[in-house]
């Protein structure tokens, strides 16, 4: 076991498959065939479990699965900080990986409320929903108004895409990053889906209590 940046008690009893393989292949130029190698992304089958019961199924990129657990409950409303998953463990099988987490009580009645089944290729976020009321409940008001050099745009665009060390390889990749003006690129997750990445970077923001404001 492993207690993890943010004090759950965590475990990860298999190994997990590395992020991205190198596969023999046959290049083709104007001189003809020629033998050649390439790198690319892993994709795995990522089973979200919560107090035993699947929420959904996505295919993601073996690697910041932590993140991802503690991402995709925060950005799908099921925690609304990280003291409320109580333990997680990463369960590697014959299938794919499982993401098992137990919430705390005082989530575990908003969870049973807004049940549903997705299966990864779907990114809307509604698929499987089982009541039109969670279908259509309005979306939360943005209350900050500040506002941000238009310089801050380039250079933030720039310090994401040298930092991508897996797309740098695999150039197959999408990347998601918190971004300080003043303070350079805080933080930056990759995966095979944008979604994925977005969410692995909220729960590496959330693990770390990182302040976002």
């Amino acid at each position: 076991g492993d207690s993890g940046a943010c004090g759950v008690a965590m475990s990860r009893p298999v190994e997990i498959p590395k992020p991205s393989q190198r596969f023999t292949c046959v290049a083709f130029d104007g001189l003809g065939a020629l033998p050649d190698a390439r790198i690319l992304p892993e994709e795995t089958a990522v089973a979200l479990v919560y107090d035993g019961s699947t929420e959904a199924v996505m295919m993601a990129t073996p690697a910041d699965l932590e993140d991802f657990a503690f991402g995709f409950s925060i950005t799908e409303g099921l925690i609304e900080n990280r003291g409320q998953i109580t333990e997680l463990a990463v369960v590697h099988g014959s299938d794919g990986i499982e993401l098992r987490m137990w919430l705390s009580s005082e989530r575990k009645a908003r969870y049973q409320s807004r049940r549903r089944r997705l299966a990864g290729p779907t990114g809307c976020g509604l698929c499987g929903i089982e009541s039109l009321a969670e279908a259509v409940k309005p979306a939360a008001r943005v209350r900050d108004y500040r506002s941000f050099d238009a310089r801050c745009i380039p250079e933030a665009i720039a310090a994401l895409a040298s930092a991508q060390w897996l797309n740098h390889d695999t150039r197959a990749t999408h990347a998601a990053g918190l971004y300080r003006p003043g303070g350079g690129l805080v933080a930056i997750r990759e995966d095979v889906g944008r979604h994925n990445a977005l969410d692995k970077l909220a729960g590496a923001l959330c693990r770390k209590a990182a302040d976002v404001s």
